[in-house]
Formats: structure tokens, sequence, C-alpha cells
């Protein structure tokens, strides 16, 4: 019968890549005792390592407060900064008409 493919349920692939990152063993031999290819299964695992790692994960309260805290500070230290960026032009200008 060529041309009929398995039909793997996202329960059967989620756990399938479940018993590779959480035990550690090769994707071969995880494959091997399922049943499945080992390609298939590494092309499960490599999909589901983005979705694992949270690229957009959301602040708790903790990382929140410390983000607006130092936003407040980095908010600070540019009007100082700026206070004196014209308090040295001032300075050095009438330093010049002596």
């Amino acid at each position: 019968m060529p041309g009929s493919r398995k039909k793997f349920t996202p329960e059967f692939r989620a756990g399938a890549v479940r018993l590779v990152t959480e035990t550690g063993r090769p994707i071969a031999h995880v494959a091997a005792e399922i049943g499945i290819g080992a390609q298939l299964l590494g092309r499960w695992v490599a999909s589901a390592q983005p979705a694992a790692q949270g690229g957009s994960r959301a602040l708790d309260v903790d990382e929140r407060a410390e983000l607006e805290r130092l936003r407040a500070e980095n908010a600070d230290l540019r009007l100082d900064r700026s206070f004196l960026k014209k308090a040295a032009a001032v300075f050095f200008a009438s330093d010049q008409n002596r």
C-alpha cells in the first residue's frame, strides 16, 4: 500500500517528545522502542524545543517590579547626565571667555 501514512495523535507526539526530553535517552532508542522512525521523532523533538524554551514568556511580579525600578533609575540617570552635560558646557564656555 504505497502512499498510506500512519497518523499520530498530538498526545502520542507529545508523549514521545517527553520520553526523549525528560529521560535524556537518544532519539534513536526511544523511536525504536515506540515503533516510529528516528528522523520523524527527531523532527517532533526539534519542533517542540522552541515552544518549550518560551521566547516570550510573561514576567512574574518580582521581575515586573525590578523592570519598573530599573526604568525609573534609567530615567533619573538620563536626567542627571543631561544636567551635567549642560553644566559642563556652561563651565567651559565661561572659562574660555577669560
